[in-house]
């Protein structure tokens, strides 16, 4: 069975840094494109980063510079290192993964309906 399970979430003040976590069973992260996503109250729910099978990373330009993702492959977790926090990144952030083969930048785009497998979420709150 495919799942994945979010944590790390929390609230921090602007300027400070949450480290999320999303560690996958049933599966390797090395053969699926990997997607974390947000959704703010009242909003859409965006994509902020993705990387594909092959290892490439594309981030949402609001998070670009501040927004890294990693990878421990012996945990099968990838993560999500979120600095220099402002209060709009306040939301739920998902993880999600799919079978695709598409590079990251068009998975990116592609958004939400590529997605599959869902995490069930984690809150990251950041006030000012």
């Amino acid at each position: 069975q495919l799942q994945l399970v979010e944590s790390g979430g929390g609230s921090v003040q602007a300027g400070g840094s949450l480290r999320l976590s999303c560690t996958a069973s049933g599966y390797t992260y090395s053969s699926y494109c990997m997607g974390w996503f947000r959704q703010a109250p009242g909003k859409e729910r965006e994509g902020v980063a993705t990387i594909d099978s092959d290892g490439r990373i594309s981030y949402a330009d609001s998070v670009k510079g501040r927004f890294t993702i990693s990878t421990d492959n012996a945990k099968n977790t990838r993560y999500l290192q979120m600095n220099s926090l402002k209060p709009e990144d306040t939301a739920m952030y998902y993880c999600a993964a799919d079978v695709s083969t598409l590079p990251s930048q068009e998975a990116l785009v592609a958004g939400t309906g590529l997605f599959g497998m869902w995490g069930q979420g984690t809150q990251g709150t950041v006030s000012s």
